[in-house]
């Protein structure tokens, strides 16, 4: 399956540059999975198209202010880290710019010395691996040093930090929001239950892949990056019986997506689990776990296109496209929603 069957053209004036002032005034597009219907709505909406024993999905993962900007201790030189996973100990995976100046040794300081990392290992396309030495907390330090990791296409300024986390964050760990649930307020949520919509809670640390295109010409040579996952107990009994009762399972984000279908894949059923997922769904994927999905609009050629497309079928997904860039619907993180409908 080639790449480009997953582009398509984007004014550059549809990526949203900040987010809006009040988190659900965002636009909502509504397709139908069955009919492939289209029809545009506003986020609140979306409480009419959930049915009392669905169950709703939302990653709550918080996202470190893990940019830090440091130099190198030997030539005074700026470098720019970008923290993604934690490996061992006080070992991470990071993106570096510019890296032709990061070698193993290399050796970065962040705020006059409180912080420094030394350059344990060289990964491709920017990748370093750093060991830090500190005293005292690193979070803490990381808080007052770092800031947050917004994506590369996105110009402005954040005015408020808030604003790239969901109103439910609580697990630290993610070098990106799982933007798809940025458009839900504390009430909005509160509304979706008192309809008798459960709402659950899982994990998926959010890392490399969020910032790596798709490099190989066919989808199938593309290799995901892994991500750490967790479910508990009661999440996973509280999907079963949803399931088991005829309610719809509504994943917020690709990554509730991939969560799910990782868990279900290995499993079968929903349980609890915990560890690290490459799963890559795309089109000829047969979806298990979720029956519909609430997802922001992605870049040309991502595996998030080709994860949609494979839940509604890759022209119907190009068709919601064209429709969304011609009603001007804004794009990416700060961007409007599409919900797919059961």
């Amino acid at each position: 399956m080639d790449v480009n069957e997953f582009d398509f053209d984007l004014p550059e004036e549809l990526i949203a540059q900040t987010p809006l002032k009040t988190r659900t005034n965002s636009r909502l597009l509504v397709v139908d999975k069955k009919t492939k219907a289209i029809s545009d709505r506003m986020f609140p909406d979306l409480i009419e198209a959930l049915s009392p024993g669905d169950c709703l999905v939302l990653n709550d993962t918080k996202v470190m202010p893990a940019r830090l900007l440091g130099e190198k201790v030997e030539t005074k030189a700026v470098i720019e880290l970008l923290l993604l996973k934690q490996l061992e100990g006080d070992c991470w995976e990071t993106l570096v710019k510019p890296a032709k100046r990061v070698k193993i040794g290399t050796e970065v300081s962040f705020g006059d010395g409180k912080l420094t990392a030394i350059c344990t290992a060289v990964q491709p396309q920017g990748g370093r691996i750093f060991e830090f030495r500190y005293s005292g907390v690193f979070y803490e330090l990381l808080e007052e040093l770092g800031t947050m990791p917004l994506p590369p296409y996105i110009k402005e300024r954040l005015e408020d930090a808030d604003r790239y986390q969901t109103v439910y964050a609580k697990q630290i760990g993610s070098a990106a929001a799982p933007t798809a649930g940025l458009h839900f307020s504390e009430q909005l949520l509160s509304e979706i239950e008192a309809k008798g919509v459960k709402i659950v809670y899982i994990t998926l640390h959010v890392g490399l892949g969020t910032f790596r295109p798709v490099s190989a010409s066919s989808v199938e040579d593309h290799q995901m990056h892994a991500e750490y996952y967790q479910v508990t107990e009661e999440a996973a009994h509280t999907l079963a019986s949803a399931r088991e009762n005829g309610g719809n399972i509504i994943a917020v984000g690709t990554t509730s997506a991939r969560t799910l279908e990782t868990i279900y894949s290995d499993h079968g059923a929903f349980v609890a689990a915990s560890g690290w997922t490459s799963i890559f769904i795309y089109p000829g994927y047969k979806y298990q776990a979720i029956d519909g999905l609430l997802t922001n609009f992605h870049l040309p050629k991502s595996t998030l296109v080709m994860l949609v497309s494979a839940l509604i079928g890759k022209e119907a997904l190009m068709d919601a496209y064209a429709h969304a860039i011609k009603e001007r619907y804004r794009f990416f993180s700060f961007g409007d929603a599409m919900f797919i409908r059961p």
